[in-house]
Order: C-alpha cells, then sequence, then structure tokens
C-alpha cells in the first residue's frame, strides 16, 4: 500500500511540547487562580506536572488532554466555580489564554520546514489533528510558515470528535477520498496513536518531542521516530 496522507498531532509532535507548553500552563493556571501561586501550582501537579523532572507526564491530562476538559478539570478546584456557566466561563478564558500563550512561546520541532514541504513536494496530502482547539493550530503555528503547507486543520472543537476517537482521521480520508490504510498518523501521545489505530490507519508513527517515552510509545505505536525528520525516509522512499 502506497501512502498517500499524514495526519499529524501538534502538541509534541510539529511543536516541543516542553518548550512551548510548560510556559503556557504556568502562565494559565496563575491566570485562572487569580495569582494564588499555591493554587496554581495544584493545578499543574494534580493533573500531570512533575516538579522533580520539570516534566509533564505523558499520557496525563496535561500532556493529553483537550482544552475543554483541562478547564472542566481545573475548575473543580477553583473557588466559587460552582454551576456550570462558571465552568465554561473557566473553559473559554483557557482556549484564549492557551492561543494567546501558545503564540509567544511556540517552538517548532527540528525540520519543520523542510520535513513538511518534502511530504507536500512528494504529492502527500497533510493534515493537522490536535486536542487544542482549531484557532489554537493557527495561533501556534502561523511563525513558522508551514499553515499553507496544510490541506487540513482540525481542533478538538471542529466537529469530528476527539481523541482517541477515530473521527478526525476519517474526516481527513472523506476529505480526500483516501482509504485510512493509505494513510500515516504521527503523534507524541498514547492517544494519538490509539486515534489512528481506531481508524486502522496504515502506520501509526511515534514521536520523542513530547511528553512520552520511547518505551511508552514503542508499546503501541508501529514505529518510534527521534522526530519528524525521519518521515522522509519512510514516505519519500517507498515502493
Amino acid at each position: 500500500m502506497r501512502y498517500k496522507g499524514v495526519v499529524f498531532d501538534k502538541d509534541g509532535t510539529l511543536i516541543d511540547f516542553h518548550a512551548t507548553w510548560l510556559p503556557v500552563y504556568r502562565f494559565s493556571a496563575l491566570a485562572v487562580s487569580n495569582n494564588d501561586q499555591q493554587l496554581a501550582d495544584e493545578l499543574l501537579s494534580q493533573h500531570g506536572y512533575d516538579l522533580e523532572t520539570d516534566r509533564i507526564i505523558g499520557g496525563s491530562l496535561l500532556a493529553a488532554g483537550n482544552n475543554r476538559e483541562i478547564g472542566i478539570a481545573w475548575s473543580k478546584h477553583l473557588p466559587g466555580i460552582e454551576n456550570e456557566a462558571q465552568i465554561e466561563a473557566i473553559c473559554t478564558r483557557l482556549n484564549h489564554l492557551f492561543q494567546q500563550q501558545g503564540a509567544l512561546h511556540s517552538t517548532p520541532v527540528n525540520g519543520l520546514q523542510t520535513t513538511l514541504r518534502e511530504l507536500k513536494q512528494a504529492g502527500l496530502k497533510l493534515g493537522v489533528a490536535t486536542s487544542d482547539s482549531y484557532q489554537g493550530i493557527l495561533s501556534t503555528l502561523q511563525s513558522f510558515d508551514v499553515i499553507s503547507v496544510f490541506d487540513f486543520l482540525c481542533g478538538y472543537d471542529s466537529g469530528h470528535g476527539v481523541k482517541p476517537d477515530p473521527g478526525m482521521v476519517m474526516a481527513f480520508c472523506d476529505e480526500f477520498s483516501l482509504e485510512p490504510a493509505e494513510v500515516i498518523v504521527v503523534g507524541d501521545n498514547r492517544h494519538d496513536i490509539e486515534m489512528g489505530k481506531n481508524a486502522d490507519a496504515g502506520l501509526c508513527v511515534g514521536v520523542l518531542t513530547g511528553a512520552s517515552t520511547r518505551g511508552e510509545l514503542e508499546e503501541i505505536a508501529d514505529i518510534v521516530l527521534d522526530d519528524i525528520s525521519g518521515l522522509g525516509g519512510l514516505v519519500l522512499h517507498q515502493t
């Protein structure tokens, strides 16, 4: 089977997860905590931040959850949040904070532009499927001159379901009349790989630019690469 499309996760796959999201999460946690540092630290530590390693744990809410899931979880720790309207307000505020801070701190992975353009020039359709919002895709990638390379952009709020359900990959396939077996799914977290597996993607590739370790990804991915620059050898020389 010749691969005709690639669906990328965004955070930890196209952008360096910790360089980008640790400052975003720290700023946002302090903002919704009304500058209560102890409460902000609790929001982070209770949902995946490891103080000893200064990293987000792979598979945790902060590594794998979508913006709304994080907003709901953080709301449970915040004083005065008692009803659905208040929870929705926190989710909306976090969306804005993540977009704003993501644009400020977004850090590309090794070979981002070169790899995407190589794949595009080889005739592959390229897509993004992220647990961030659709606007978050634009905010975090706009500085790197790669938005136009993609044929398909999908956030958790784009109407195609959330990870690890297969909806985002299936929507990509439907858009370009591709069979799932013709598509590669690339991600840094278990839920990315599970999304690909649930969609019966032809190849599910893990990358180490996110929160997960090689061992964690090797348990489920078909192959694990240091970063997306290794995709060229997989795709561009296929027969």
